[in-house]
């Protein structure tokens, strides 16, 4: 079958960068095509000179055989191409009609927006989908995997022949994940190209038909995907075998760190149900605990209770810190008694983006850089740059602003930031979300550096993998109850999973 779409030799240049070094990509029409790579491997760059963001230095782009130049975006949605962005592009306050159809809203005769035909319109293109959202509802309104449905629709609408997502599954549940998938077989079905980006090997397997690989901004290969390996693949983006993508050592267990005896925390607005019930657990030097459980079962709030930032009322339990009890009532309670939270969304509640990176680092820990009341810049530097050096954070400079740096060393300026409070007891709630193999293989590293230090940690994980590869015991939580206890030795997926959804009815 002839190519679609065509990318040939594609370079892209920034001041001091090379982003892309002669770049190629073939897509066929009903072909989902992964695309792979570390962060800063150049996808996004490409995927911009795709979908008319930038333009390219040299190469050329062919659709249907015929070399194109796009000056903007306009220009690539009228050839068909369609971006579906990981920060969705909806207006919160308008209906799914409005943004389906914005910038190009039906008239009437008279040049006012004709709302009957535009909801009409909306409706036939969800129909299509086999998707039931009201199109008078607001974006406000819908959970984020209806939005990302709207965002197709809305490509659906353009005529899109080839349509990029972008971590499209990021912030879906399980079950939206396969609503999502059923529409992009749906899409190919109906000969539309679909460009996948995602971190998720086990999502490229269940969806993709090939994959290309790029790798500091050049191409690596296009593998079959049904032919391929994800231990080949991730030696295809990091540029070596990860024999041990998991490089869990062997626990040397100390002292009892931490002891929950009991926690029920009840919901802030629903008096009849709880959050956290009965939950009892222990956590010693040395040792990483997993939690694992579905969404909802209750593992976020479990990590913001021990900080100190309850998200409802604890109407029971008791709290240890090295056998001593403790009332933890706030984040700088917690942090006094060793205790640090890196947070699920590094975003929102880790990071303060628009800020130096230095200032990001030495936040948690002001009393060690602010003399007589006077932040010390030496003092204050000279922390930061050690924790980069330990934790070999890549970034242009101490000065520049974090939301620069890709999701894997952003992740690793959360955790120098707690590693400069000195913690005894590290809380991490999903803390390999959103950043690619590569990073994720490096923050392994440092939990069980972190672990040889005495330093115990208590990891929640959505990935079941990452689960039973690093954890010396696994606890699973389901409708806020601790409902089994596994060795590292006899846990498996089959026997959490089994777990995990077990109910109270049960």
């Amino acid at each position: 079958m002839d190519s679609y779409l065509r990318m040939q030799d594609i370079s892209k240049s920034f001041p001091g960068v090379q982003a892309l070094d002669r770049v190629h990509m073939e897509v066929q029409p009903g072909e989902v095509h992964a695309l792979l790579g570390e962060n800063g491997a150049g996808k996004s760059t490409l995927m911009k000179i795709l979908s008319g963001v930038y333009q390219p230095d040299s190469g050329e782009i062919l659709i249907e055989g015929r070399s194109v130049q796009f000056s903007d975006t306009r220009a690539a949605e009228q050839a068909g191409i369609a971006i579906i962005h990981q920060e969705l592009n909806l207006i919160p306050q308008m209906t799914v009609a409005e943004n389906i159809y914005l910038g190009r809203e039906p008239r009437t005769k008279f040049g006012l927006v004709d709302y009957k035909t535009m909801r009409q319109a909306a409706e036939t293109e969800l129909q299509q989908l086999e998707v039931r959202i009201p199109v008078h509802a607001r974006i406000a309104d819908l959970r984020v995997g209806e939005q990302q449905l709207v965002e197709i629709a809305k490509a659906l609408s353009l005529h899109a022949k080839v349509v990029i997502m972008d971590e499209p599954t990021s912030a879906l549940s399980e079950t939206e994940v396969e609503k999502l998938f059923k529409v992009i077989r749906w899409l190919q079905q109906n000969g539309v190209a679909i460009i996948y980006i995602s971190h998720k090997l086990e999502e490229i397997f269940a969806i993709a038909d090939k994959v290309t690989v790029l790798r500091d901004g050049k191409y690596i290969g296009t593998c079959v995907v049904k032919e391929s390996t994800a231990q080949q693949l991730v030696g295809m983006m990091v540029g070596r075998e990860l024999a041990d993508l998991f490089p869990k050592e062997k626990a040397r267990l100390g002292e009892e760190l931490l002891r929950v005896q009991g926690l029920t925390v009840r919901h802030p607005s629903q008096s009849h149900r709880n959050l956290l019930e009965e939950i009892h657990l222990s956590l010693r030097s040395g040792e990483i605990l997993g939690i694992a459980g579905l969404m909802g079962s209750g593992r976020t709030e479990l990590l913001m209770t021990l900080f100190g930032a309850c998200p409802g009322q604890r109407v029971a339990g008791k709290l240890f810190v090295r056998s001593r009890p403790v009332e933890l009532h706030s984040p700088q309670e917690a942090i006094q008694y060793g205790l640090a939270l890196v947070t699920e969304d590094r975003k929102a509640q880790g990071l303060f983006l628009q800020l130096p990176v230095q200032w990001n680092i030495s936040i948690a820990a002001l009393r060690q850089v602010v003399k007589r009341w006077v932040l010390r810049h030496k003092l204050e530097k000279a922390m930061a740059q050690r924790y980069i050096d330990q934790l070999r954070i890549k970034i242009p400079s101490l000065a520049g602003a974090v939301e620069t740096l890709s999701g894997g060393n952003q992740q690793k300026v959360i955790l120098a930031k707690w590693m400069a409070t000195a913690p005894s007891i590290l809380l991490l709630d999903d803390p390999t979300r959103g950043v690619d193999v590569g990073a994720k293989a490096e923050i392994y590293h440092l939990m069980n550096q972190f672990a040889e230090q005495g330093i115990g940690v208590i990891m929640v994980s959505s990935e079941l993998p990452e689960i039973l590869a690093m954890s010396d015991r696994i606890l699973v939580l389901s409708e806020g109850r601790i409902v089994a206890e596994f060795s590292r030795e006899e846990a498996s997926e089959e026997k959490i999973m089994t777990a995990a959804t077990r109910t109270k009815a049960a």
